[in-house]
């Protein structure tokens, strides 16, 4: 029995050297499709984006970074996609996303093509690549995007129907390439022109629970977002045109450290504001063009009890480079602003056609803080509202104020802007009660049918400011205190430099401006003094 036991020690041998080959093949496979964890996203195997240019804001704010992605690709082919506008794709996008996130994320490739799907929702470490000459159709059938998630409509948090792409609770995430998501949101439109409900503000203040906020059917309904993050970070959206969504189109809501950078974002609907930052903080928007049914670019943080219930302020954001040519305003800050925004910086904009190029908007009831803003550098034509508008009297809410909490607009500078046509110069609107106070002008230029209109202001700079108008006075000032006007310039054919009214004006300062070419430099009226105006 020697031979035998020599036989089966000799076997034993050779199936271990031929189970521990196979054992290391196997986990070097396993490796292999993985993506060998999270060495290779710190390695040679994380997508390359291009660089940031450095931010030099005004105000101290966090270095922003580009999300950190595996360059794994995953084809929506490979998951049954067709590209023909017409075949479903839900599951194919779901099933591309699921096996790439569980792999350890990557890129998920959508190839040149139609394709048509209802809500996609991301994941961590996703980036959703669109492919030039790709083209994703969203669903216009409601109940497509079910069941309801958690969102914030209006400054108000709620469940409702989905965003036609959603991530929650994500990090790493981005939508990338250079082709196009389309909304094809029209029926929305239609249908929801006159039922769309407003149950959900009466909740808000009375104070009922978020998870009690449940909508997303024909009797409670309300138009989603088309892009919404809730709660995520390192968040890039670059080079795609988007457009024709249900409602706001770029909605992130509680997102930290975000860049969105070339995207063409061309939509006509209602409501179909650009980019709508939700209490986000650490954003840098860039070399976007706007062509816009409401705003541009505007920034909120909650809507009144609802604001203040979450208390998150929407802070440091940086807005350069960017051009529209169509829009309700270019910058905007509001209405919806109760949880404050501030540490915001727009420089080297040009906007053409748009209504404002800078607008301020809210209301008595909104509380909240608007503070440290600056603009620079901005060229403007063709305005259809004012070139500039701070307003505590926004009348597009038609609700009535539950409270009596005033907005507070201070600490803001714009400079560097010059205008070639609007209805008015520039529009300061405060409340008695709330002042606008600490804003500061510089070397404008603006030609206009009207001049600058300021009503219940504090502590306000126009330096070397030229308004060349048809007609009226340069200035209008009702109840403004400690007004410096200096250095002006004034157009030829100017009647009325100031026109001064209201008993609270007083400490208003003209100085280093020539008024000798004036039929009249300053009027008085309703019981403004004479003495609360000093020529120097």
């Amino acid at each position: 029995m020697a031979w035998y036991s020599r036989f089966i020690v000799l076997y034993e041998r050779v199936f271990m050297k031929v189970f521990l080959l196979r054992f290391v093949f196997a986990l070097l496979f396993v490796l292999i499709l993985t993506g060998c964890g999270e060495g290779q996203l710190q390695g040679e195997g994380a997508i390359k984006y291009a660089p940031l240019d450095p931010v030099d804001a005004p105000f101290k704010m966090d270095e922003l970074s580009l999300p950190v992605i595996t360059d794994r690709v995953v084809n929506i082919l490979d998951y049954g996609a067709v590209g023909d506008g017409k075949t479903d794709n839900t599951e194919a996008f779901a099933n591309a996303i699921d096996h790439c996130a569980n792999a350890g994320g990557g890129r998920v490739l959508v190839p040149e093509g139609k394709w048509y799907s209802k809500a996609i929702h991301l994941k961590s470490n996703i980036d959703l690549h669109l492919a030039e000459g790709s083209e994703i159709i969203f669903s216009d059938k409601f109940d497509d995007y079910l069941p309801v998630v958690l969102v914030r409509v209006g400054g108000i948090e709620l469940y409702n129907y989905s965003p036609l792409i959603y991530a929650r609770d994500c990090e790493n995430i981005a939508i990338t390439g250079s082709g196009k998501l389309n909304g094809n949101a029209k029926t929305w439109w239609v249908a929801m022109k006159r039922r769309e409900t407003k149950e959900f503000f009466k909740m808000a203040a009375a104070g009922v629970g978020v998870e009690k906020r449940v909508f997303g059917t024909p009797e409670a309904a309300i138009r989603p977002s088309f892009v919404c993050f809730f709660n995520c970070r390192n968040i890039l959206l670059e080079d795609f045109t988007i457009g024709g969504g249900p409602n706001w189109t770029i909605h992130p809501v509680y997102c930290e450290n975000t860049i969105i950078r070339g995207l063409s974002v061309i939509t006509d609907g209602p409501n179909n504001d650009g980019i709508d930052p939700d209490s986000c903080r650490n954003m840098l928007i860039e070399n976007c063009l706007f062509d816009t049914g409401d705003d541009c670019v505007v920034l909120k943080s909650g809507y009144n009890e609802d604001g203040w219930r979450v208390g998150k302020p929407t802070e440091n954001v940086v807005m350069r480079y960017c051009s529209s040519k169509r829009g309700h305003g270019g910058l905007v800050i509001g209405s919806e602003m109760s949880g404050d925004v501030r540490n915001v910086y727009m420089h080297d904009c040009d906007f053409e056609g748009t209504d404002r190029a800078v607008r301020i908007k809210s209301k008595r009831g909104r509380g909240g803080v608007v503070e440290n803003v600056w603009a620079r550098d901005l060229k403007v034509k063709d305005m259809q509202r004012e070139a500039v508008i701070l307003n505590m009297v926004y009348s597009s809410d038609k609700k009535q104020a539950a409270n009596a909490k005033p907005p507070v607009f201070r600490n803001i500078h714009i400079s560097n802007l010059s205008c070639e046509g609007a209805p008015t110069a520039i529009l300061l609107r405060a409340l008695e009660d709330s002042p606008i106070s600490d804003v500061y002008f510089k070397n404008i230029r603006i030609s206009s049918k009207q001049g600058i209109v300021c009503e219940n202001v504090r502590n306000i700079v126009f330096d070397e400011v030229l308004v060349v108008r048809e007609k009226g006075t340069v200035y209008n000032i009702r109840n403004g205190s400690d007004v410096k006007i200096s250095d002006n310039l004034v157009a030829e054919g100017s009647e009325v430099f100031l026109e001064v009214a209201g008993a609270g004006s007083s400490g208003i300062s003209i100085e280093g401006t020539d008024l000798s070419k004036m039929g009249e430099a300053v009027v008085f009226k309703d019981g403004a003094a004479k003495e609360s105006v000093v020529i120097k």
